[in-house]
């Protein structure tokens, strides 16, 4: 029962981020330059993330050989800006299509059918899942926030939220670049010639 209670809960969700995005995509005509603005915005966050992680990472590798000492605090900083970096810079990727798939058949399609299978991509399965990503979050993040919830070891962080937050933020920028992806892939499967 579990599983037919989840597929109905997926299929409500695809139903309603198909929805919201065909809204969206009405009411916004620059969807694609908000999109690009923002996932520019939010990579360049990632790469200011990614150099500080580098540094502090190499900070607490030195301060343990030379000191014999580290920060609980320090290590995770370093898994929060690792979040931090792989979730901003989701929908940058998507933006210049080079995310994870297999090109082995992809490269052999015509334009159209390229345009097609992303089509279905983003409405099935892009939109979809950062929708239930999005909603699913903010329950979670106002638990850890009305909890006060911090690390559970001696001299971590604390404030887990915020962390927790990031979630949110990056998979909105992805709904968000999703649709504009989706007008792009209509206008090919429209405009292009085979």
């Amino acid at each position: 029962m579990d599983f037919l209670s989840n597929l109905s809960n997926y299929i409500d969700y695809t139903i309603l981020a198909t929805m919201i995005s065909v809204i969206i995509l009405s009411f916004i005509p620059k969807i694609d330059l908000l999109a690009e603005n923002l996932s520019k915005f939010f990579m360049i966050i990632s790469v200011v993330t990614l150099i500080l992680m580098t540094l502090i990472v190499s900070y607490d590798v030195i301060a343990r050989k030379l000191w014999h000492g580290g920060s609980i605090a320090m290590q995770e900083l370093e898994w929060h800006l690792f979040d931090i970096t792989f979730l901003f810079s989701i929908a940058y990727t998507l933006a210049r299509d080079k995310h994870v798939r297999v090109d082995i058949f992809y490269d052999k399609f015509s334009p159209k059918v390229k345009a097609v299978i992303q089509i279905i991509t983003i409405i099935f399965f892009v939109v979809p899942l950062a929708t239930l990503i999005v909603v699913e979050a903010i329950p979670f993040v106002q638990m850890s926030y009305e909890m006060h919830e911090r690390s559970g070891d001696p001299g971590g962080l604390c404030c887990r939220w915020i962390i927790k937050s990031t979630m949110i933020w990056a998979f909105i920028i992805v709904l968000i670049q999703s649709i504009a992806e989706l007008k792009k892939a209509y206008y090919k499967f429209k405009y292009i010639e085979e």
